[in-house]
């Protein structure tokens, strides 16, 4: 008998390969398409990073440029992997923190999350968003690990 989820299950998405697993095994294991809600959280730019807009060198893209061109890349994306059916979201913040109350909001069943695997100082200088989601979520996270992760 196979795991059959019947709520919603949340897939964060960065656009890699990764990524790619972490779509594929979530609609493998919802019971319909519409249950998988793939998210891509555009991170907030500091107001004094290179490339903010009203930093130095304006001109650069804006926020409702930043969210246009990445709702692009996310219809491509989902059309190029065959992802047909799945709910596409896209909200900006701190990708950590919204995916775990994004979950909450839409009383998700599972979170299906890619990780990196990186280890060491990696880990340290890059943070861990599939470690702060298992930590924060309100239910159950199923974490993908790379397989030639160290």
């Amino acid at each position: 008998m196979a795991w059959e989820i019947t709520g919603t299950i949340v897939v964060p998405i960065d656009f890699s390969g990764m990524s790619v697993d972490a779509v594929g095994k979530a609609c493998e294991l919802a019971a319909s398409p519409d249950l998988v809600h793939v998210l891509h959280v555009v991170p907030t730019l500091d107001q004094i990073a290179p490339g903010a807009p009203g930093a130095p060198g304006h001109g650069l893209p804006t926020d409702d440029d930043r969210r246009a061109a990445v709702r692009q890349h996310f219809s491509e994306f989902l059309h190029q992997h065959g992802y047909h059916g799945v709910r596409d979201v896209v909200l900006d913040g701190e990708p950590d923190t919204v995916i775990a109350e994004y979950a909450a909001t839409v009383n998700a069943e599972l979170i299906v999350i890619p990780s990196h695997g990186y280890g060491g100082f990696k880990r340290l200088l890059l943070g861990s968003v599939a470690e702060h989601v298992v930590r924060s979520a309100q239910c159950p996270v199923l974490v993908l690990r790379r397989s030639d992760a160290e």
